[in-house]
């Protein structure tokens, strides 16, 4: 008797602590990679793939695949399931810590997918931003009310820090919604596909990304106040008026590009506190 049996490839029980919910709707797969419409040369990367339901179609459009999985109990299930694809590549690790850079190669840029488990989506998507410049396009399986954040505009109930940094790097687009009765087991919660596009060049550049975001989460800290309260630690309702914002307005009303003007404003008031500061 062998002591390393056959993986079981229906036998996997989707986990809670992953976030787990296995993608088996064909209908859905196929508007997947409709979407996605990988092709030949494509550089292309899975996050998360599950038990392979998107995976699968991939591997058979292009013959190569980086995935990168989490739960250490599905690799061998993917291994013996696409044993006869040499071109899958499997990377155990988790995907907020991956160095996706190490998946470039050289004159192409990277084609993310997944269906990401809910309880990491956002701080994953700010990860992967991080190698925006890498990126051709991301396609992503998330929860609904991700989605409607992701793609928000200005005076919409959903327009917040999400919106901005997201909208800052990449075009989005929600591309369709996915009922629960799709997945195994079926979260209580709609699904939908997002795709999102890096520019190639900014169509607005912020001085300093990181005073950006300071100023993005400082001004949606209490977003029911108005934005001259809100950011009234670093920068006050005087200059905000001399940069033409009206203080009285709330913080999802802003901009992206009113964002970028306070944010180049604050860090030219910190540069100038500290070149006073180290003359005294």
């Amino acid at each position: 008797m062998s002591r390393h049996p056959k993986p079981n490839l229906h036998g996997h029980k989707a986990r809670k602590r992953f976030g787990q919910n296995f993608l088996h709707d064909p209908y859905v797969i196929s508007n997947i990679i409709n979407a996605i419409y990988p092709k030949d040369d494509d550089c292309l990367v899975e996050i998360g793939p599950g038990m392979g339901a998107i995976t699968e179609p991939l591997l058979e459009a292009t013959g190569k695949l980086n995935v990168v999985e989490l739960d250490r109990d599905l690799i061998p299930i993917l291994r013996t399931k696409f044993f006869n694809y040499p071109g899958l590549q499997i990377h155990e690790g988790d995907a907020l810590k991956f160095d996706f850079s190490q998946l470039a190669e050289p004159g192409k840029r990277l084609r993310i997918i997944g269906n990401l488990p809910y309880n990491i989506s956002t701080p994953l998507i700010f990860h992967l931003l991080s190698h925006h410049a890498l990126v051709q396009d991301m396609h992503f399986m998330l929860q609904k009310e991700v989605v409607e954040r992701l793609a928000a505009v200005p005076g919409n109930s959903d327009y917040g820090r999400l919106s901005i940094m997201t909208q800052y790097y990449c075009k989005v687009e929600l591309l369709f919604i996915v009922g629960p009765g799709s997945f195994n087991p079926p979260p209580k919660v709609e699904s939908a596909i997002v795709r999102m596009t890096p520019y190639e060049t900014l169509p607005i550049v912020a001085k300093d990304t990181k005073m950006l975001q300071t100023v993005v989460r400082e001004a949606f800290s209490m977003r029911r106040k108005t934005i001259r309260n809100t950011l009234k630690k670093l920068i006050s309702a005087e200059q905000l008026e001399a940069l033409g914002i009206d203080t009285q307005l709330r913080p999802e009303v802003l901009t992206l590009e009113d964002y970028v003007r306070i944010a180049d404003a604050v860090l030219q008031l910190s540069e100038q506190a500290e070149k006073e500061n180290g003359t005294e």
